[in-house]
C-alpha cells in the first residue's frame, strides 16, 4: 500500500512561485498514475494536473497550463508540481492522489489513495 505525503506549500504573493513534492511509500510507487488536486471551502475538489506511471504522459487543466509543470522521480518515490506565475485564484488546498492505473484520471472518484494536504495561499 502506497502512504502519499506533500509538503511545500505556503504563502506566496502573486506572480511568484512554489514547487509541491509528494513523497510516496512503498515499493510500488512507479506504477500509479499520479494526480495533483486542489479544494476550496464550499466546492469540488478540483483536477490540476496528472502524471502517467512511466512519467511519459503528463497533463494539466487548462487553468494552469503555461504556469504549472508536472513530474516524477519514481527512484525517489516522488512527485512535484511546480507552480509559477501564481494567483490569488490558486489559493487552495493541493492534495496528491496515486491510481494503479494506466491512464491518469482527472476524476478525484478514481483516486483511492490521497495525500493529506498542503495549504498554498497567493496574495494579491
Amino acid at each position: 500500500q502506497v502512504q502519499l505525503v506533500e509538503s511545500g506549500g505556503g504563502l506566496v504573493q502573486a506572480g511568484g512561485s512554489l514547487r509541491l513534492s509528494c513523497a510516496a511509500s512503498g515499493r510500488t510507487f512507479s506504477r500509479y498514475a499520479m494526480g495533483w488536486f486542489r479544494q476550496v471551502p464550499g466546492k469540488e475538489r478540483e483536477f490540476v494536473g496528472g502524471i502517467s506511471w512511466s512519467g511519459g504522459s503528463t497533463y494539466l487543466a487548462d487553468s494552469v497550463k503555461g504556469r504549472f509543470t508536472i513530474s516524477r522521480d519514481n527512484a525517489k518515490n516522488t512527485v512535484y508540481l511546480q507552480m509559477n506565475s501564481l494567483k490569488p485564484e490558486d489559493t487552495a488546498v493541493y492534495y496528491c492522489a496515486a491510481d494503479r492505473s494506466m491512464v491518469v484520471p482527472t476524476d478525484p472518484k478514481k483516486y483511492n489513495l490521497w495525500g493529506q494536504g498542503t495549504q498554498v495561499t497567493v496574495s494579491s
